[in-house]
This record gives structure tokens, C-alpha cells and sequence, in this order.
């Protein structure tokens, strides 16, 4: 993941893929694809609707830009906020959300929408890049550890051009703690996993450190089962 990572830009297909791959090995530790209504929140490219769509699933994308939702034929998209779903409560079997609440500045109310709309007993899945990490700043980094402001303005003066993900505006500073409180605190939710996604099982204990998480866990994986 973090070779295909290292490429996102310049080869997406690899790298949507990979991630598309992963994701799908990681919900099916807890829950099947076969039958189940899956929404992605804040995505819609088409290797994650192909994959799913291939493990027998009906795959629902939404996006807040209607050019970022190609999930491929016979499958769903919708252009809505993450933060305001256009969808009933209990619509989906599994919600899911990759690499989207560092793109938002409220992910908590993002989270309680992606817990709204999941079934009783469905699944909510969440994984996103942490901003102290060594990677926290996407393509800016690792000059983000000097301030996001700045990484942007050295990132434009050396490629001519802004960031896809601009610090204040389409990034933000997200931190594990931030959204490892909210998933303890949810009473209609049971946390069933959390662990920093890319590396080893044995490196889950970082979650538990305080500063350290936010250096080290680098992308934040959370799998709650609404109750």
C-alpha cells in the first residue's frame, strides 16, 4: 500500500485499485459483500465500484463534484455532501469512507451521517491520513510538518501549479484522537476495530499512545457495526 500510495497521482488505476483491494479485506473480516448494499462516501472511482460490483455487491458512490463520480456501468452515484447524505436512515448494509475526513472540516458530523444511514447491525468503515504523519500532507509532504500554509506556497513555486490538496481549503490538520474519541462515545455503534491500516497487526498498540498515534499510525483505520 505505501509503494501504490507513492504513485497516486501519476498511476491511478494501480493505486485505486490496490486501495479498492485492501478495503475490501479489511470489511470482510467483519461482513460479507454478497447481496449487500455497499455507499462510498466521498469516492466514486471506478476501480472501487468494479471490485465491489466483482464480490457480488450493489455498489451506491456519492461525491460532492459530480466529475468525481465515474463507478462504472451498472452501479450507483449520486452527488451529495458526506455531511448531509441524501439518503433514509438504515439505507445501506455497509458505509464506507477512504481517505475523506482529512477533506472535511467536521468529520464527526460526517461520521454520525455515515452511522445514520447504515443498517441496524450494517457496517460503518473509515480510514483517513493522518496530518502529523510523515505523509499528512499528500503531495505536499513532508514540508506540511513545517506548516500546511507553507508547504502549499514551496509545492506551487516548485511545480508552477497549486496542490490538488490545499491545506485550509481541501485538506485539514485531521488527528487520530479527534475521531477515536467520537467512535468510543457512539451508543448506537460498537467499535469492533481500530488500528493504524498500512502496517503490521503488531503495531496496533500505537493507537493507545497519546502524540505518538499522531506520528506513527500515518493512515487511521476505524469498523464500527451499528447496534
Amino acid at each position: 500500500m505505501f509503494r501504490s500510495f507513492l504513485v497516486e497521482q501519476s498511476d491511478p488505476e494501480r493505486f485505486y485499485t490496490d486501495v479498492a483491494n485492501d478495503t475490501i479485506t479489511l470489511i470482510t473480516r467483519h461482513e460479507p459483500l454478497e447481496g449487500r448494499t455497499v455507499l462510498d462516501v466521498g469516492a466514486g472511482q471506478e476501480q472501487f465500484g468494479r471490485r465491489f460490483v466483482d464480490r457480488g455487491a450493489r455498489y451506491v458512490a456519492v461525491d460532492i463534484e459530480r466529475e468525481s463520480l465515474s463507478p462504472g456501468p451498472g452501479n450507483g452515484a449520486v452527488v451529495g455532501r458526506g455531511e448531509d447524505l441524501p439518503f433514509p436512515d438504515a439505507f445501506a448494509d455497509i458505509v464506507m469512507s477512504n481517505n475523506v475526513m482529512e477533506h472535511v472540516t467536521t468529520p464527526e458530523v460526517l461520521a454520525d451521517e455515515m452511522l445514520r444511514v447504515a443498517k441496524p447491525g450494517g457496517l460503518v468503515f473509515i480510514s483517513y491520513t493522518i496530518w502529523a504523519s510523515p505523509w499528512g500532507g499528500h503531495e505536499t509532504s513532508p514540508w506540511h510538518l513545517l506548516g500546511g500554509d507553507y508547504a502549499r506556497r514551496r509545492y506551487e513555486r516548485k511545480n508552477g501549479r497549486p496542490p490538488k490538496n490545499r491545506f485550509g481549503e481541501t485538506m485539514h490538520a485531521a488527528t487520530a484522537s479527534r475521531m477515536l474519541s467520537w467512535a468510543k462515545a457512539q451508543e448506537g455503534a460498537e467499535l469492533l476495530e481500530a488500528a493504524p491500516r498500512y502496517h503490521p497487526d503488531w503495531a496496533d498498540p500505537i493507537l493507545k499512545v497519546p502524540g505518538l498515534r499522531e506520528v506513527l499510525s500515518w493512515n487511521l483505520m476505524l469498523v464500527l457495526r451499528r447496534t
